[in-house]
């Protein structure tokens, strides 16, 4: 949240989905306000304002917020994704606490259950809940809350697991009762209930999750022009772990984009960057992987890098009480997904609930680029779209570093169309599957050969040139 969007709810004043506190100091006072509005329709509680809108600022301290942010994990039940942030205004700190709409109605903070009404907040009476109890047994339960067909005991990555308690404490999230102890870890992340994985928590930790929910998968492609159905130079399907193929499938894409250098005002150094700025290709990818509709097993994540556009769709359309323009503004956040993301969120991967979208417009702005768009579609979803700049200044192949010498061998006897079994006959190999997974597939991979024929890789008049970048590459090294 921008220091506008704050001066501009403090003109306002407090109401049904937004509060202000003086301190952070009484916790449990916080926990019950959060409640509320994780039970009713998502809110703001903004720290360091007194009434009437005198801003007295918050202790900002390290230690103070990941206490406050602890103690919050904690107190609520079951758990939630709620965002906390330190935002500077008129010279003084204050604190954003940003609060979705619950999808696990009622929560209780410390047992105990509170609704927000108007400007308040309110514990529930019985009837209330009882009311909501009643609710909800008759509402289906969410496709990541579901119990999971893997194996608890063999088919849980326990690196991945331990890989996530060292994130969550490098961001001081570490709201684990004993990170020793895989099973509760899991349970703590909301992946495992009663000794048994979830949905969301296979997506999250489990080896290999594609073997039960093939719809996990990321498909990139590269293409050559700008035309979807035209050859393609590279062309990849990740499976995994979720956090294991975002990063991957985010290696991907800064591999098959270019890097501009750009000056910055002030700085007489040229800076070489990729075209589309870092943060706000990640916040797309790893907002496609938190919000898209995992329950089609039809659907998935996919990634087009076009030479003049990048695009990134998910599966599912924009969450109810979500509009393309509203991304643009920002919007309190509606989770599809409220577990997955809570585990991403304890990882440092999700920051900023409901604005993310916003820094990605910001992001592209100060690189000079278009401002991204979105198209959402209810039966196609949604597509994030990166437009490159009409003129793109000084422009550089990115070189990929996995280039072997079996690679640069096999580029230097390329100089012609041809199939595999002349490229085996001029490197002196016989070993077919050797030569399949040490020189074709990762010249392939690296984007420094194609294919004549991309959409029959298996036949028998397929043959293999140079890419321009492979011609980058050889050239680079030659003595």
């Amino acid at each position: 949240m921008n220091p506008e969007s704050i001066q501009e709810m403090l003109s306002l004043g407090e109401g049904q989905r937004v509060e202000f506190k003086s301190s952070i100091s009484n916790v449990d006072a916080l926990g019950g306000v959060v409640c509320g509005f994780l039970n009713t329709h998502g809110g703001y509680l903004i720290c360091g304002i007194q009434e009437p809108g005198k801003i007295v600022g918050v202790d900002d301290s390290e230690n103070a917020v990941a206490t406050l942010e602890r103690r919050l994990h904690e107190g609520i039940s079951p758990k939630a994704f709620v965002s906390v942030e330190i935002r500077n205004l008129e010279g003084m700190p204050i604190l954003v606490i940003e609060v979705p709409a619950g999808k696990d109605v009622p929560y209780a903070y410390k047992d105990l259950i509170y609704l927000r009404e108007g400007e308040s907040t309110r514990r529930a009476d019985p009837a209330t809940i009882r009311d909501i109890v009643m609710r909800r047994q008759i509402e289906p339960e969410r496709w990541e809350r579901r119990f999971s067909f893997a194996d608890l005991e063999s088919d849980v990555d326990p690196k991945e697991v331990r890989a996530a308690v060292t994130d969550a404490q490098k961001v001081r999230r570490a709201f684990f009762r004993d990170a020793s102890q895989p099973l509760m870890v899991l349970e703590d992340f909301a992946a495992a209930k009663y000794g048994r994985l979830t949905n969301g928590g296979d997506v999250l930790f489990a080896r290999n999750p594609a073997a039960r929910l093939p719809q996990i998968r990321i498909r990139a492609i590269r293409y050559n022009s700008d035309k979807a159905g035209d050859k393609f130079s590279d062309m990849k399907s990740f499976e995994g772990p979720l956090h294991g193929i975002f990063e991957e499938a985010y290696t991907f894409i800064v591999r098959n984009t270019p890097s501009v250098a750009r000056f910055i005002k002030g700085d007489p150094k040229r800076q070489d960057s990729p075209l589309y700025p870092e943060d706000a290709v990640r916040e797309a990818l790893i907002n496609a992987l938190a919000h898209r509709d995992y329950s089609a097993a039809s659907g998935g994540v996919s990634i087009h890098v076009f030479p003049r556009r990048l695009e990134i769709w998910n599966s599912g359309p924009l969450p109810d009480g979500v509009t393309e323009e509203g991304l643009l503004k920002g919007h309190i956040s509606v989770l599809r997904n409220p577990d997955i993301a809570h585990a991403l969120y304890l990882r440092g991967l999700m920051e900023k609930a409901g604005r993310g979208s916003v820094l990605m417009v910001r992001q592209c702005r100060d690189a000079g680029l278009p401002d991204p768009f979105w198209k959402s579609d209810p039966n196609l979803g949604v597509t994030v779209t990166f437009p490159a700049p009409e003129v793109t200044p000084e422009v550089t192949p990115e070189v990929t570093p996995e280039v072997t010498p079996e690679v640069i061998r096999m580029l230097g006897v390329l100089n012609r169309d041809m199939n595999r079994t002349e490229i085996m006959a001029a490197l002196g190999l016989k070993d077919e599957k050797h030569f399949r997974e040490h020189y074709q597939q990762a010249a392939v991979g690296a984007g420094l050969i194609e294919m004549t024929i991309p959409d029959k890789p298996k036949s028998s008049k397929q043959r293999y040139r140079l890419t321009t970048l492979g011609k980058t590459i050889l050239n680079q090294a030659k003595p």
